[in-house]
């Protein structure tokens, strides 16, 4: 089962490119620190300003970086359904574990446009299917019950849920049962989220807390008070890496700590000296800096 500190990696760019060295010398970091598995190609490796060759690089890296150790759920979600498809196909060749696929952005298809997405998807792969379910981002909200259709499909197996709405939790639990995986797309919700059914997370303060973020996770599968204290260290880094937009906060985070520079892409840019104080200030409270 996919559980625990999955990270929604970063990825390092130097003069604009791909830093390869630097991708793989932070998939060690997570290796070497507790992390569950891996996630290349997602929102927060800003997957819409890569190059499809550059997609495809970062994916090939993380399989074989990871050989096997951790799983690898390459993100491969698209708001062009047959580009989603090709890129789903490629992630499963080349050995990914399983796919994080976001609903499709600025189209706002209906349910009906959503169960069709994925089942197409679904249809074109034979690996593990986790719905990215980001209404915030893709100003599409996927129900309950399109995602409980969708779920009687062979490799949908489960919802990294960024809603923010703890009740999903439970709704969807009683809609699929306890074998649909449920991961938290919110770290600062990931106590109350999995007292009430879910399984972990898909993370962005695991890429500079990667041991922290697993030593509580793994606190939260065991029941164990010391998940309690451990979410209130990483809460205000939580709050600091969303003070503008993902993945910049946690970029610069990085970049203090030594792991990458700070470069995002545009339309993205490099956060406001206020934040940079914030970021600084959260990681101190963590004893990360």
């Amino acid at each position: 089962m996919l559980k625990g500190s999955i990270v929604a990696l970063i990825t390092p760019f130097k003069d604009d490119n791909l830093d390869e060295n630097t991708y793989r010398s932070l998939i060690d970091y997570h290796l070497n620190n507790g992390t569950n598995g891996i996630v290349p190609g997602g929102t927060t490796g800003e997957s819409p300003t890569l190059s499809h060759s550059e997609h495809k690089k970062i994916i090939e890296i993380a399989i074989k970086e990871c050989s096997g150790k951790i799983p690898v759920i390459s993100g491969t979600g698209s708001n062009s359904t047959d580009e989603a498809v090709e890129l789903s196909q490629y992630a499963e060749k080349a050995g990914s574990d399983a796919l994080l696929v976001v609903t499709p952005y600025y189209n706002k298809p209906t349910q009906e446009g959503l169960y069709q997405h994925y089942k197409k998807i679904n249809d074109s792969v034979g690996i593990p299917i986790i719905i990215y379910n980001i209404p915030s981002r893709s100003v599409i909200d996927m129900s309950v019950e399109t995602m409980s259709k969708l779920y009687e499909l062979k490799n949908i197996a489960g919802v990294k849920d960024a809603t923010g709405d703890l009740n999903r939790v439970d709704q969807q639990l009683k809609a699929m049962g306890k074998d649909f995986i449920q991961l938290t797309g919110n770290d600062d919700n990931a106590l109350e989220f999995n007292k009430r059914g879910g399984v972990g997370a898909i993370g962005v303060t695991a890429n500079i807390a990667a041991k922290i973020s697993s030593d509580f996770q793994k606190a939260c599968e065991q029941k164990n008070e010391e998940a309690v204290s451990l979410d209130k260290i990483l809460q205000p880094l939580h709050s600091a890496l969303f003070i503008e937009s993902n993945p910049s906060p946690v970029k610069y985070a990085a970049s203090l700590l030594g792991m990458c520079n700070p470069s995002v892409r545009l339309p993205l840019v490099e956060i406001r000296e206020e934040t940079k104080k914030k970021v600084s200030a959260a990681l101190k409270v963590a004893k990360l800096l």
